[in-house]
């Protein structure tokens, strides 16, 4: 296989300027639309999808179909990223390359919302979550190429710790979303869904998205194919990247799957306590990772150094994976709530930062950035599945294997950062 070649370059006047510093109100906007795109994506993820399910299939039945439903699903993000990745670096118009897939893209996963919140059959969710991932991939390609677009590498460390901390605050408000509203189906999805789609909106309106001057080239198939693919030989930083973004949003997502199962099965919980407890665990975590998130970030940015603080992190997340496998009790399931929110604050301070630092062509960036975020997609439709058979193992219910999986396959993704040689 050889190295993507998307014909002549496109224009690199649509980059940030290096000298210059992003307006603070498209980091304000960039922001927001973080958190309401995936508040709307992460909340199904994290609690509104094991409800429903339950709700249709019982809770014995609930850790396969969670795991047919999000499998399938990510199998929809891994594919759609990269190609409106490239779709989003190639369009034309007077909208620009970006503000087009924000919208479409935000708009179609709110609406397939409302059908799964309405659905009576898991194969009806199977459907309709499998688009809202497309839909929900469409817009997260082209807000992820945003960054490269419109912040300057001085400035990246710090803003990539602030969109990566609104991620967690919306995870944060899909386990209070799950807590307050609890069976309401129709507000379980469609609040959090709302609500991204009017920041996700708002950031569009904002983003100042300079359109393409000319149509680039046609490009045949054997090109689009490579859509997916970015030479390990010829660009070995961006491979070590990915391969270690991959191996912690495998782990990460292997517990997080299962989390509210894990409450209600260790702890022995009915749904509306797990939920509390779930709620306040995050809310735990989500605190430290807001102060580890930002101070790292700044960090990094003043030291000039990357690889120093992901390798930290990562090591630290598996360490917090083992913490919740020895928990006892609640009181040290929130502890390792604690760790684990530094473990992965440190690390989305720096992550962004390192992948736009090692982008093999910053004027592909959508589609280059596509390739990396199957790092993100390909373990979403594998954790569920992979997690599914180690919770089985033995008999059923043996989250302890989950989690010793996820603490080994972290320590892994740590060393796999060391290969970065052109970053610090």
């Amino acid at each position: 296989m050889t190295a993507i070649s998307s014909g002549p370059p496109l224009p690199a006047s649509a980059l940030a300027a290096p000298g210059t510093k992003a307006r603070p109100m498209v980091v304000t906007t960039m922001a927001l639309a973080q958190l309401g795109l995936f508040l709307a994506l992460l909340t199904p993820v994290f609690s509104s999808l094991a409800i429903k399910v339950q709700s249709l299939v019982g809770p014995d039945r609930a850790v396969g179909a969670l795991a047919t439903v999000s499998s399938l699903g990510a199998v929809a993000a891994f594919v759609a990223n990269p190609i409106f990745g490239r779709i989003s670096d190639r369009t034309t118009g007077r909208f620009g390359r970006r503000r087009p897939w924000l919208l479409i893209g935000s708009l179609g996963l709110t609406v397939c919302l409302l059908v799964i919140a309405t659905a009576n059959s898991v194969a009806l969710i199977v459907v309709a979550w499998f688009a809202a991932q497309a839909f929900a991939n469409a817009a997260l390609a082209a807000y992820t190429a945003t960054l490269p677009d419109q912040i300057p590498m001085a400035q990246r460390g710090t803003v990539s710790g602030l969109i990566g901390v609104m991620i967690n605050v919306s995870i944060l408000g899909a386990a209070y979303a799950a807590q307050f509203l609890g069976e309401d189906m129709l507000g379980l999805f469609m609040i959090p869904g709302l609500v991204g789609f009017a920041l996700v909106a708002l950031f569009a309106i904002v983003l100042p998205d300079k359109p393409l001057p000319q149509r680039p080239p046609s490009e045949g198939f054997k090109t689009v194919l490579k859509t997916f693919w970015v030479s390990p030989r010829k660009h070995p930083d961006f491979a070590f990247a990915w391969v270690s973004r991959f191996l912690v949003v495998l782990a990460s997502f292997m517990f997080t799957t299962f989390r509210l199962l894990f409450l209600q099965s260790r702890y022995d919980l009915p749904v509306k306590e797990a939920t509390a407890v779930m709620a306040t665990g995050v809310l735990i975590y989500t605190v430290v990772l807001i102060v580890g998130a930002q101070v790292c970030g700044w960090l990094s940015d003043r030291l000039g150094r990357r690889k120093i603080f992901v390798f930290v992190s990562t090591l630290t997340f598996g360490i917090g994976a083992v913490l919740v496998m020895t928990a006892g009790s609640i009181g040290a399931f929130y502890v390792a709530e604690a760790v684990l929110g530094l473990g992965y604050g440190v690390y989305i301070a720096v992550d962004l930062a390192l992948v736009a630092d090692v982008l093999p062509n910053p004027d592909d960036s959508a589609k280059d950035l596509g390739v990396f975020n199957i790092a993100n997609a390909g373990p979403q439709a594998l954790a569920p599945a992979f997690g599914a058979l180690l919770v089985s193992f033995g008999g059923g219910g043996n989250y302890d294997a989950l989690l010793i999986g996820a603490a080994a396959i972290c320590v892994v993704g740590a060393f796999a950062i060391l290969g970065v040689k052109s970053v610090r």
